[in-house]
């Protein structure tokens, strides 16, 4: 079907639509672009055919590539066609002349190409007014203040925009000479009133006005810096080259400059990068070979190799952790769960704070092992502080540069050794470090084992804050009561305990002894070592809380061994208990309940070390004398303060326990504890000292199978103590039958482990006369109404015929 020029410029009639991608073509403007969809040409060429008439309407979307009815503007241009170009890409450039405007009635086809129906839309006509006036003045004025920002604009037009006289000429003319969003000009298209549609144009073209001058701003700052750095550079090379005339290569402009390479590659936060930048313009400045100079770059190079961006990533698997820490540990079994414990939580919550661990524990028993079987389990760096001996705070903030020699502290120096900020760091033996005149280095760890402070860490050689709340703090320690009370409220206390007989041989089998057979070379099958030697190597060759001697033992077995193997290295030995006393010679350690006897005066207290529980022996004499107390055995003196109490409470209770109530103007009494070198104190041998002290004064034999522990007061109650665990496990092991604790620690047997609760019997007590009952191997016979203390004589007891309760054997 075909029409004429005439029939669409007196109303409606059909004709090829082109969709426009980002263009907006108006009345009496003059457009050339390049045409590429197939839908596109095959309209152009329907055009030519025809009047060389086609309707250019913009798409709405710029990103279809087939856009529909619904897709595209109603309001468009019917446009002439000036001259078509093929070119070599198969597409074409087209000419074209904007003649008015147009509107869809509707869509008569859209393939191949569009044809749509149109309707000529008539603008309304334009009548002068002084207000029409002004607003012509003031849009041409602000597109004088447009162009002074946007140079791109010819002469031309500049004149065509001062001699339009209409309103709506002026905005068609404007608005397809400058450069706008196309969705802004098909608004000026779509506006037929010409009053307003100038009124729209001066609104875009002052919005446009103010975002050309912004960029204008932002243009000549970025100049300004260019040209600062520029400047900057130009001198910098006019300094290296005059520092090559003078045969200086390595000069300190030179380092700086690389120095300040690598800090702009760091990313550091602002306040870091400006402090290191101002050390290296320091640098620069500075003369060949100056002292000052080589103290700044030792500083720069310390600060570069931190890890200020570096982190490794975190991988939180429970099953894998529990592997782990199996594969590591025997035994042990309440700690690991403690430990998967905070795992578990740090996986469901990874930016919790605060959980700051200590392991607490006697040598040996695998504290420092553990924290790398964490660091281990959770994929990071591990790296280990040792504190033992630490005496000057420097050592953890840093010296300040002022000092000669200055370096940073050991968090620091842990970091840089790490090579990233969240590693695992273990601050080995806490409990060991002093203070004297150069500081607390306790005090100092504050700030580094608070969460809500350690992400700004301040170390003094530094000199600037580091964040640390992304470090896995683990810290160790033998005797908890030695650390600082401030310092140990910051952290998870884990307790380990001592191993018991049949964890020590697991340990020895599985662990052990492979290891040391590695270590020296040895195959499995040329040595082995019998189950009852391992026992007995145990028992016999070491006596200690955790395992450090065992394994030293075992090393010293393979080293025997190893001769024999270089003379025959066919040769197999097969270690029993026999073979064991030929090559580490007679048992250091006799059971120590091998001749035991219920004695008079003898008691087992049971005491707490930093190395674990031990048995305390507590013997007590009574001599003629007038009244004296000795105390012997290295006591301390809350020690000595409860022997004169137990003292006290059998004064006050002696008419019942048959004593004369003046024994202590007649007798001396000497209160001894064995191996008097070792220091001991604390009030917890309060009720043994005064059942061995009953046992003397009534001269009856005390049970040696029973243990006891508690402090006693004046009136004979029996308070709570603390380290039962330990105290239990040294029970166990010099084998113990029956321990006698105060009722008030009842609730702490849940820790105590299930081989020592199935082989000891536990008596809580609150009285001392119910220990007497429990310890003595008979109650003493109470004094007589009739008798006085003037006429009874202080006399053994006639009734001491019970029975030995015999020697109790190891359990194993």
């Amino acid at each position: 079907m075909s029409m004429n020029e005439t029939d669409i410029q007196h109303g409606a009639g059909q004709i090829p639509a082109l969709a426009l991608r980002g263009l907006v073509i108006f009345p009496g403007m003059l457009l050339q672009f390049d045409v590429g969809r197939r839908k596109s040409i095959l309209a152009l060429e329907k055009a030519m055919e025809e009047n060389q008439l086609i309707f250019l309407v913009t798409q709405k979307d710029l990103a279809d590539n087939d856009p529909a009815e619904g897709n595209i503007y109603s309001m468009g241009v019917v446009a002439k066609i000036k001259q078509v170009i093929r070119r070599s890409d198969d597409g074409v450039r087209l000419f074209a002349e904007g003649l008015y405007r147009a509107s869809v009635s509707s869509y008569e086809s859209v393939s191949p190409f569009l044809l749509v129906n149109l309707n000529k839309v008539e603008t309304l006509p334009f009548r002068p007014t002084r207000r029409a006036e002004a607003l012509i003045r003031y849009t041409q004025n602000l597109f004088e203040q447009f162009i002074q920002n946007y140079t791109h604009i010819p002469p031309d037009i500049v004149i065509g925009v001062v001699q339009k006289k209409d309103c709506g000429e002026l905005a068609d003319y404007i608005a397809s000479n400058i450069m706008f969003d196309f969705e802004e000009k098909q608004t000026i298209l779509e506006e037929l009133h010409p009053v307003r549609r100038l009124e729209k144009l001066a609104a875009i073209l002052k919005k446009e006005t103010q975002v050309l001058s912004i960029e204008t701003q932002i243009s000549e700052k970025a100049k300004e810096q260019i040209d600062r750095n520029q400047r900057e550079y130009f001198l910098r090379e006019q300094m290296k080259a005059i520092s090559y005339e003078l045969g200086e290569d390595d000069n300190p402009q030179q380092e700086a400059d690389d120095l300040r390479d690598r800090i702009e590659k760091l990313g550091l936060p602002k306040a870091q990068h400006d402090k290191l930048m101002k050390e290296c313009d320091r640098l620069s400045k500075m003369p060949e070979g100056s002292h000052e100079g080589s103290v700044i770059v030792s500083y720069l190079e310390t600060c570069l190799e931190l890890p200020w961006n570096v982190s490794s990533k975190e991988h939180i698997d429970l099953k894998k952790a529990g592997r782990i820490l199996d594969r590591e540990h025997y035994g042990l079994e309440k700690v690991k769960e403690r430990i998967l414990e905070i795992l578990a939580v740090k996986k469901l919550s990874p930016e919790i704070k605060g959980q700051i661990i200590c392991l607490v524990g006697p040598p040996g028993v695998g504290k420092t092992s553990i924290a790398h079987s964490i660091a281990e389990a959770i994929g990071r760096k591990y790296v280990r502080v040792s504190l033992g001996g630490v005496r000057d705070e420097s050592d953890i903030v840093g010296h300040r540069r002022t000092y000669i020699g200055s370096m940073p502290g050991r968090i620091i120096n842990a970091l840089k050794q790490a090579g990233t900020n969240n590693p695992l760091i273990l601050l080995d033996e806490i409990d060991k470090m002093g203070n004297n005149f150069r500081g607390d280095p306790s005090s100092a760890l504050l700030e580094v084992l608070d969460s809500e402070q350690n992400n700004a860490f301040y170390d003094h050689y530094i000199d600037m804050p580091f964040d640390l709340s992304n470090v896995l703090f683990i810290t160790t320690a033998n005797d908890a009561s030695t650390i600082p009370e401030p310092l140990f409220d910051r952290m998870d206390v884990i307790t380990l305990g001592s191993y018991t007989h049949l964890e020590k041989y697991n340990i020895a089998v599985k662990h052990l002894i492979p290891k040391q057979l590695k270590k020296h070379g040895i195959s499995p099958s040329q040595l082995k070592i019998a189950p009852a030697a391992v026992h007995k190597l145990i028992d016999g060759y070491t006596r200690e809380a955790g395992v450090r001697t065992l394994e030293r033992r075992i090393a010293s077995l393979c080293r025997k061994c190893a001769k024999y193997f270089v003379e025959d290295a066919k040769k197999k030995i097969t270690i029993s208990p026999k073979k064991l006393e030929e090559l580490l010679g007679p048992e250091k350690f006799k059971p120590e309940n091998a001749s035991k006897q219920d004695m008079v005066g003898l008691v087992n207290g049971l005491a707490w070390t930093s190395v674990g529980g031990t048995l305390l022996p507590i013997e007590v004499a009574v001599m003629d004398g007038t009244g004296k107390l000795e105390l012997t055995g290295s006591l301390g003196d809350v020690m000595k303060e409860s022997a004169r109490t137990a003292i006290s409470c059998i004064r006050t209770r002696a008419g019942n326990l048959g004593i004369s109530h003046d024994f202590y103007t007649k007798y001396d009494i000497h209160i001894h504890a064995p191996e008097g070198a070792i220091p001991k104190d604390g009030p917890s041998a309060g009720t043994a000292m005064a059942t061995a002290i009953t046992s003397a004064l009534c001269n009856i034999p005390i049970r040696h199978d029973v243990a006891m522990t508690g402090e006693i007061t004046l009136l004979g109650r029996v308070l709570p103590i603390g380290g039962l665990k330990e105290k239990t496990m040294a029970a166990y092991r010099s084998g113990i039958k029956t321990v006698i604790i105060p009722a008030e620690n009842v609730s702490d047997l849940e820790e105590i482990d299930t081989v020592v609760k199935n082989s000891i019997q536990f008596e809580p007590v609150d009285k001392i006369d119910q220990v007497l009952k429990i310890a003595l191997t008979k109650m003493p016979i109470p004094q007589k109404a009739s008798e006085t203390p003037e006429t009874m004589q202080l006399s053994a007891p006639k009734n001491m015929d019970r029975p030995s309760t015999g020697a109790a054997s190891i359990p194993q």
